[in-house]
């Protein structure tokens, strides 16, 4: 059955999808939290999706965001099968700052930097086989495993592992088998040998 052909399915059960997602303008967040509190309908939809959105928690946010130019493209094809006009999507309010490859099978996503301080943190990926050369720190490095797997000498990071190294430690060997994902803060000053 058609759901759009529903006589019972609230007319703005779109608007929770995109709540759910959170894939609306933000001055739309509030109108659809007030409409999901009213409508039975729409919060029971709410629920059902919020199951498997929470299944993609895990996943990189440039997995699930497509590209810009795939959204236009999506929002043309979209209006030409149902003859609508075109929705465009919503103008990007910050840009996320792009992959960059570091070293064969590292790349990492700048978030913040700090002059003064020497300080940076960053998202770092490794692919499967691919390992960081020897080190040495030269302030405090915090990393925090958010998936696949990370060796750091003889120790095994599982997502969710925090590991502190302290200035002057060093890693001799930091390698991933499976490949992984986590954020990384450290200092710009640190030693590779």
């Amino acid at each position: 059955m058609d759901p759009n052909s529903d006589p019972k399915r609230c007319e703005q059960g779109e608007l929770t999808s995109a709540y759910a997602l959170q894939a609306q303008p933000v001055e739309e967040t509030a109108i659809a939290r007030a409409h999901i509190a009213s409508c039975g309908d729409c919060e029971r939809e709410l629920e059902s999706l919020r199951s498997v959105i929470d299944r993609f928690v895990a996943w990189p946010t440039d997995v699930l965001r497509p590209t810009r130019s795939l959204q236009e493209r999506l929002a043309l094809r979209i209006a030409e099968d149902t003859g609508a006009d075109p929705v465009p999507p919503p103008a990007r309010q910050w840009s996320e700052p792009e992959w960059e490859k570091v070293a064969p099978g590292i790349e990492c996503k700048l978030l913040a930097a700090d002059a003064e301080r020497q300080r940076i943190s960053m998202l770092v990926r490794v692919a499967p086989g691919a390992s960081y050369p020897p080190h040495t720190h030269a302030g405090v490095e915090e990393l925090h495993l958010l998936d696949g797997e990370l060796w750091i000498d003889e120790r095994k990071l599982l997502p969710g592992d925090y590991n502190y190294g302290p200035p002057g430690a060093s890693d001799e060997h930091v390698w991933s088998e499976t490949g992984c994902t986590c954020v990384l803060v450290t200092s710009t000053r640190d030693v590779l040998r």
